[in-house]
């Protein structure tokens, strides 16, 4: 990727450039290609939310709500979750507990500023999410990293247990796992809550990918074992449930005592987030299960789609069992006796190929685990993964 005047820019950003998504992006436009890099829909989300949308621009006060959000959708959130995280999660009390922000991101920097003192240390699974990264940065904190490793994700318990010191302060759990489409068992859940009462310790939880998960896996939410309600601060967001990324409206759960920490925070970043999306994300959070149901049989459908034509074509690839992404192996297209780059497959792929991917090492800290990987995101119309299956074929000439 190309290099960046870096110069006037603080120097504990500099390590992160532009993101990957917005080069790959970059790229997928100057050559025309079929854009599975970024984790976007291609499609509307869903049109009774969007009516709903404008109707509270002229229905509802347009001025500054309150920082933690409208009680309609508090209240909303507080239901999802008595609804979705099962008769042990218990109730929450969204005047207290729950705080929306500007999508999951802004969840997760509150969450980590507003949590963290300098020097303090957070474990973090690789691959990542890449904001982490940057978020902890912003607030002087150091990661340790414990590695999911290709094909199953799995990580290794004696590694995990090394990775708490005295300096813990946090791990943060995303699960359903963005890249690998991962859902974390609740055996490994059960050791990470162990862990965390032993080394008194916070865990966040990046769950934006709850209700897209497939093949009858199990999404099991850290804060519902025993012991971890008072230590777990729950994020999630509307835009990939409802296919609505562009709004930005997330939330963060956790005991009031938590929650003032995300909120100490929240009110200096964003203040608050639009009124009238807010209240039809309240309209959103009360579709019945049939809605649920259906978004994972056609997100099931796209994956098989993408996953199917990708070992047809000689890619090993980890089918995920959630999310939007698919990760392969591409090392069976690499030149002869070149080593294994995830970089220069992705940028061949886009300007001989026609088709854009991200290259997993911007989510590794340890950078031999991603170069041999490409993540592909189906999260796309069926005729858009079509049209990238047509010209994936050209690997083959």
């Amino acid at each position: 990727m190309p290099q960046e005047n870096t110069s006037h820019t603080a120097a504990r950003l500099q390590p992160f450039g532009t993101t990957v998504f917005a080069e790959i992006s970059r790229l997928a436009l100057l050559h025309d290609a079929v854009n599975l890099g970024q984790g976007f829909p291609d499609f509307e989300g869903p049109d009774p939310i969007k009516r709903a949308a404008a109707d509270a621009l002229f229905a509802h006060p347009n001025q500054y709500p309150p920082t933690n959000g409208v009680p309609a959708l508090t209240r909303a959130i507080a239901d999802h979750w008595a609804t979705h995280a099962g008769p042990e999660a218990g109730e929450i009390d969204p005047a207290t507990q729950v705080t929306v922000t500007s999508g999951c991101t802004e969840a997760i920097a509150a969450s980590l500023i507003g949590l963290l003192n300098p020097g303090d240390e957070v474990i973090l699974f690789e691959p990542y999410y890449d904001s982490y990264r940057a978020c902890l940065a912003m607030a002087g904190a150091t990661p340790r990293f414990v590695t999911l490793r290709w094909p199953d994700f799995r990580f290794d318990e004696a590694e995990l247990r090394a990775a708490f010191t005295p300096r813990t302060r946090a791990i943060l759990v995303n699960t359903p796992h963005n890249p690998s489409g991962k859902c974390f068992s609740r055996e490994e859940l059960t050791l990470i809550a162990d862990l965390c009462q032993q080394h008194d310790a916070i865990a966040i939880t990046d769950e934006v990918y709850e209700h897209l998960t497939y093949d009858a896996a199990e999404h099991v939410r850290l804060a519902t074992l025993p012991g971890m309600a008072d230590r777990v601060i729950t994020l999630s967001s509307l835009g990939k449930t409802f296919s609505l990324t562009g709004w930005k409206i997330g939330w963060a759960i956790a005991s009031p005592a938590l929650s003032r920490a995300v909120r100490a925070a929240h009110q200096f970043l964003t203040f608050t987030v639009p009124v009238p999306l807010q209240h039809a994300a309240a309209v959103a959070l009360a579709s019945p299960p049939s809605y649920y149901d259906q978004l994972r049989a056609d997100f099931t459908e796209r994956r098989d789609l993408l996953c199917n034509a990708l070992e047809s074509l000689g890619f090993p690839i980890a089918r995920p069992r959630a999310g939007y992404f698919v990760i392969a192996d591409h090392t069976p297209f690499a030149p002869p006796n070149a080593a294994a780059d995830d970089v220069a497959f992705c940028r061949r792929l886009v300007e001989t190929v026609g088709v854009a991917a991200i290259p997993p090492t911007a989510f590794y800290d340890n950078k031999d685990e991603g170069r041999r990987l490409v993540r592909f995101a189906f999260c796309k119309r069926t005729e858009t993964l079509e049209a990238a299956i047509e010209r994936l074929q050209r690997l083959r000439a």
